[in-house]
């Protein structure tokens, strides 16, 4: 789990450019993401065969 939180914080710094989940990671995964204070900055769009790919947006979604 810490994994994820360090993926997150290292997507929100624009070190990475974007996180991409498996359909078998996403449970554990989304249990932190909603959990992380800056919850409505991450976009996740999925993509064919399971895969979810997050990026960090500046401005939140409503």
């Amino acid at each position: 789990m810490e994994k994820y939180e360090e993926m997150l914080l290292q997507l929100e710094k624009g070190e990475l450019q974007q996180i991409e989940i498996t359909k078998e990671q996403f449970y554990e995964f989304r249990e932190i993401l909603v959990k992380h204070p800056l919850f409505k900055h991450f976009r996740g769009e999925a993509k064919q065969g399971g895969y979810i790919i997050y990026t960090y947006q500046d401005i939140p979604r409503s």
